[in-house]
């Protein structure tokens, strides 16, 4: 029988996580995941690529999972170091025969993989499998090489063609542990007091908490308990508000949930009320991300972009920090900061903001989310921000007028008034004139080219 290793990454689930499904029985199974060190250093002046409040979810998410697999007859080994030796090591150490890890989008994560690999010995099997998205590449209706520049070419022949697979339940049990192996996951205070001490500010109207059960029960109140989804399509542009959007990106991001999970949930959610534009638009977003991921996979290096960032100056800073004196945007990235999180459409809107009107680094921008997001995945935020900008497969750019935007989401000024206090007693709209007079100190978009666009 064989010893397996399980190399966790964005898959910190049991249901549907081809890394802990067997055929047949395996002799031992080592579930490790590695904090890569890296990511807690300074990124281009910037700080850590990884946030305290993404960390935080994250070792939630690490707890959790380890509760899950203890009830499995297993358990869990976290690290903090370089992935690639921890790991090489432990295969060497408890003479694994077989490592498991998926295949992710991000080019950093695949170039990890590989060099594992040469470090591996000839009596290891090295197996990547797809996990977390609605389709495997195996059941894509194209080649990979031949991916649609457009969404809406992909969407068209994925639902003409492609069926997607179902998910898996969890499994019952697992195989057991190395006996010899170590086991548990250091205290999260000692690699980032920032993090341990980090809640999300109320304002924000929804604190994630990590982990599987998590996900699930988010997913459940959204759908069953609530019923949101049944005006998804109609309020998913908010800014405010609990459910106005599902909010299950994190635990996507962290693979606590699958894509195939909730597609099955929702079309659950279907067979008994119906579908309806509405519970058709969350597939359609789960789709979208697909799209990046197999976009991600494509590209490679080229979706960080092909030049070293440039450094960072004081419009950029102050866009950080909500500073630019445009309430709208600085509302935006106040919330961003403080909670961990933003709408769709105000990250859309402060992305344009820095490319257009600030005439900034799209990709200083997408670093920023990076460390700041806890719904952080590489192939989103990055095809994201090439899609704004116009960099991407889709070279249009997509610059977004401001004042329209203020208008049509925050017509009374109540999103700017919850994150700037000082301009609640503005009379009603007064916060976003201010924009207009404040937005002629910045410099006009590149070239000029580029047209405002009011989705």
């Amino acid at each position: 029988m064989r010893r397996v290793l399980a190399w966790l990454r964005g898959d910190l689930r049991l249901a549907d996580n081809p890394l802990v499904r067997f055929a047949s029985p395996a002799e031992s199974l080592l579930c490790v995941y590695v904090l890569d060190d890296a990511w807690l250093e300074d990124c281009a002046g910037l700080g850590p690529r990884i946030g305290a409040a993404r960390l935080r979810f994250l070792w939630e998410s690490l707890i959790a999972l380890r509760g899950e697999l203890l009830g499995r007859g297993s358990d869990l080994l976290v690290l903090v170091g370089d992935p690639v030796a921890e790991v090489a090591a432990l295969v060497e150490r408890h003479a694994i025969d077989q490592l498991r890890v998926r295949r992710d989008a991000g080019w950093e994560e695949g170039r990890a993989v590989a060099r594992l690999a040469e470090r591996l010995g000839s009596g290891v099997e090295l197996w990547q499998p797809d996990s977390g998205t609605l389709l495997d590449e195996d059941d894509l209706p194209l080649p990979l090489a031949s991916l649609p520049p457009s969404f809406s070419a992909f969407r068209r022949r994925v639902t003409r063609d492609a069926t997607l697979p179902a998910s898996w339940p969890a499994p019952v049990t697992l195989p057991p542990w190395p006996e010899d192996a170590p086991r548990g996951l250091p205290a999260l205070h000692r690699i980032s007091p920032a993090a341990a001490d980090w809640t999300a500010d109320a304002r924000g109207d929804f604190c994630f908490a990590g982990g599987e059960a998590a996900g699930l029960a988010r997913l459940d109140h959204y759908l069953w308990q609530s019923g949101a989804v049944a005006s998804y399509k109609q309020t998913r542009n908010a800014l405010m508000g609990s459910d106005f959007s599902t909010r299950l990106a994190p635990w996507l991001a962290h693979g606590c949930l699958s894509a195939r999970q909730v597609h099955d949930a929702v079309r659950a959610w279907q067979a008994t009320h119906g579908a309806s534009d509405s519970s058709e638009w969350v597939i359609v977003e789960l789709l979208w991300r697909d799209y990046f991921h197999w976009a991600a996979r494509q590209e490679g290096a080229a979706l960080y972009g092909r030049q070293r960032l440039p450094p960072v100056d004081d419009a950029f800073l102050h866009w950080c920090r909500g500073r630019t004196g445009v309430p709208l945007i600085d509302s935006a990235m106040r919330e961003l900061f403080a909670t961990g999180w933003l709408s769709n459409r105000a990250r859309q809107n402060a992305a344009s903001f820095l490319i257009f009107e600030l005439g900034g680094d799209w990709r200083l921008g997408a670093a920023w989310f990076e460390r700041c997001l806890v719904d952080y995945d590489a192939a989103s935020n990055w095809g994201n921000w090439r899609y704004v900008a116009g960099v991407g497969r889709d070279r249009r750019g997509h610059r977004f007028d401001i004042p329209w935007q203020a208008r049509r989401y925050d017509p009374e000024g109540d999103y700017v008034a919850r994150w700037q206090p000082s301009l609640a007693s503005q009379p009603v709209a007064q916060p976003h004139r201010l924009r207009c007079a404040d937005v002629q100190r910045f410099p006009p978009s590149p070239g000029g080219k580029v047209p405002p666009v009011d989705p």
